[in-house]
């Protein structure tokens, strides 16, 4: 597997490079400092495999993985163990490593990472992924083994807790056991925007904007800073 490192430590990124160094499987192409370097690596290079560090100055590992369209496998690395629960809202994310790392526990992440199919590989069609098709302006889900048909426009709000998702429209609520990432996937870029690494918002009902939040029907939901910029860019300011 190709991999890079990322840390804005030198001593982590030495540490998490030999470390690699041991594992024959393992070929580190690059190191960086912060993510916006590695932003601009990623545009013109395919990887297998990210070590990321989460404190990073300016930009978390977590807004850098906002930033991917497609991320490839990533590797938690950090020395606070106090968002293992957050990270696996990410599919991309196949382990989390707390600092120091040692190398039976490195050797173990490993070991997930060459188990862990890439995104492009076959699925098997009775996967448990429960928001199955949109078509048009229509949204299929899958819900107590029936498939129930949402109306895209009439989304507003889509929240996530933990396994589940909270699809929110004009007319009744759903619940259905998948991820954002994966509804994402299916809603249109020039209506939908994700604000949060929780919540997905239709652009088109926005009521009123405050500092770092958005009123919608009677759901305040927060904008985080990395996805404001792009929020203001789709309001028609006067």
């Amino acid at each position: 597997m190709n991999c890079i490192i990322i840390d804005d430590e030198a001593t982590a990124r030495a540490i998490i490079g030999q470390l690699c160094s041991n594992v024959d499987s393992l070929t580190v192409l690059e190191e960086f400092p912060n993510a916006m370097q590695a932003i601009k690596y990623l545009n013109q290079n395919e990887i297998d495999l990210i070590f990321l560090d989460i404190h990073m100055p300016d930009f978390t590992g977590f807004d850098f993985i906002e930033t991917l369209k497609n991320p490839p496998k990533i590797i938690l690395t950090t020395s606070d163990p106090n968002f293992a629960i957050q990270a696996f809202e990410y599919d991309c994310i196949v382990d989390y490593l707390v600092k120091p790392i040692t190398p039976a526990r490195f050797q173990k992440a490993i070991q997930k990472a060459e188990a862990t199919p890439n995104k492009s590989s076959h699925t098997d069609e009775s996967s448990s992924e429960k928001v199955e098709s949109s078509s048009g302006n229509d949204l299929y889900v899958n819900i107590d083994r029936r498939l129930i048909k949402i109306d895209i426009p009439s989304i507003y709000l889509v929240e996530a807790k933990g396994d589940y998702i909270h699809v929110k429209t004009e007319d009744k609520n759903y619940t259905v056991h998948s991820t954002l990432k994966k509804i994402a996937d299916k809603l249109p870029d020039n209506i939908f925007l994700k604000v949060h690494r929780s919540y997905i918002i239709n652009v088109d009902k926005i009521i009123d904007i405050e500092d770092n939040s958005v009123l919608i029907k009677k759901d305040v939901i927060p904008v985080s800073r990395s996805n404001r910029p792009e929020l203001m860019k789709r309001l028609n300011l006067l």
